[in-house]
């Protein structure tokens, strides 16, 4: 390809530009000047910045804790080692002397985060917010100013219809495998080395456990996992096809969807609210699978508690867990409809065509999607979503907020890096992003 073409081709026809690989953009027009903050327990962030720098941006890393340091290589790095107080102050004058123009960060709702979009913002700073994708298994989201409910990706059915026409058909089929064992140990050595008080001793972790407990707990229920996962498909495989069966889905509670999102402090809270209104409005026949968050750090004893709740509200029996690392797939079939807090599983239970509840804030909670309704009406209303306004949405949301990859394994990491470089590269986060081709 000649380098006319190639430039022709970056700048595009229309709001759906064609992107190439890594190999072949352009410097940058307008160099920008980047700083990370606290990102994935991967290597992603610093390949990032890489990448960026490649294409002649500037990129900085501030660190706040020894495994923020741990998982970057390269230049541009400092330590903010004051307490949290002085952190706001610190960042204001950071921002203006390197006079960046752009702050990515993992997760709008970490203390440090929330104040430093809060800086950003206020001086004109581009914000990019990236986690795990609203699509599973292996996409990566980019989002303008913050997620979720703080997303700016429309609401109205129209716009998203409009909006989809502008963006490719997505590739749902899963590119990259999970590397579990490495996350796992990566995580291990993030979370320990945090924990060691110098030099960053004013350190304020976001984690609502200590590392130790989930570490343990989570290292029972991986012990287990193979029983109960076994013993969870044969209690979906008795549902009978068009039985009133629905589907609760639980969440980690560390996550701030649930935390920041939702009027609940737990799971719980939210089961019990469910399973009352269950008992008294899903008919005598009906029954109830309640899904296990498959990363639970098993600190609490989730079969005793959700029996526990369903005796108390006279549906004992009818009330049924689902531990281990069960595929959701079968579980939301079985179901007439599925309903959870904010879970990502409910992009799923969307994409398969069930009805779904969100009894917390959720960016799939659009009219034509999702029950607007009462919780005690869905047993009996609720409806599937509309199906081209499904396809719609999903096709937009892969389009705008998405790249495809992984934050840890080696294929999975490069792709993601490549897609989020060219993203923040040319300006195309929240904009409609043609396939990368990996």
């Amino acid at each position: 390809m000649t380098a006319r073409r190639r430039a022709a081709n970056l700048r595009g026809r229309g709001p759906c530009r064609r992107a190439e690989t890594e190999s072949s953009l352009l410097p940058a027009a307008q160099p920008r000047r980047f700083l990370f903050l606290q990102g994935p327990i991967s290597p992603f962030f610093a390949q990032l910045a890489a990448a960026l720098r490649g294409l002649g941006h500037t990129a900085w890393r501030i660190n706040f804790c020894l495994g923020d340091r741990l998982f970057w290589q390269g230049p541009g790095a400092v330590d903010f080692t004051g307490p949290m107080g002085e952190w706001p102050g610190y960042l204001d004058a950071f921002l203006a002397r390197e006079a960046i123009t752009d702050l990515v960060l993992l997760g709008e709702q970490r203390p440090y985060h929330r104040l430093a979009i809060a800086a950003a913002k206020a001086r004109g700073v581009a914000v990019t917010v990236t986690d795990y994708g609203y699509l599973r298994p292996d996409w990566i989201v980019l989002e303008q100013d913050g997620m979720g409910p703080e997303s700016r990706f429309p609401r109205d059915p129209a716009t998203i219809l409009a909006l989809a026409a502008t963006c490719p058909e997505p590739d749902f089929a899963p590119r990259y495998a999970t590397n579990f064992a490495k996350q796992a140990r990566w995580d291990v050595l993030f979370h320990m080395a945090s924990d060691l008080p110098r030099p960053f001793r004013h350190y304020e972790s976001f984690l609502l456990h200590a590392p130790l407990p989930a570490y343990l707990g989570t290292a029972i229920r991986l012990l287990a996992r193979g029983r109960e996962s076994r013993a969870a498909a044969a209690r979906v495989a008795t549902i009978q096809p068009g039985s009133p069966c629905w589907l609760f889905a639980m969440q980690m509670e560390t996550d701030y969807s649930l935390r920041a999102y939702s009027d609940f402090t737990d799971n719980d809270s939210a089961l019990d609210l469910t399973i009352a209104s269950f008992a008294r409005h899903a008919g005598p026949g009906a029954q109830l699978l309640v899904k296990v968050h498959p990363l639970d750090p098993g600190l609490k004893r989730w079969r005793q508690r959700v029996m526990a709740i369903a005796a108390r509200h006279g549906a004992y029996g009818r009330v049924h867990l689902l531990d281990g690392a069960l595929d959701a797939d079968p579980a939301i079939l079985a179901s007439r409809g599925v309903i959870t807090i904010n879970s990502t599983l409910g992009f799923r239970a969307i994409q398969l065509g069930r009805a779904v509840k969100p009894l917390g804030r959720a960016l799939f909670d659009i009219p034509g999607l999702t029950w607007q309704g009462p919780l005690d009406g869905f047993w009996q209303q609720a409806t599937p979503p509309d199906p081209a306004l499904a396809t719609a949405f999903l096709r937009a949301i892969a389009g705008c907020l998405h790249v495809r990859g992984r934050f840890y394994d080696g294929p999975g990491l490069a792709a993601a890096v490549r897609g989020a470089a060219l993203r923040l590269d040319r300006g195309l986060v929240n904009q409609p992003l043609a396939e990368v081709l990996v």
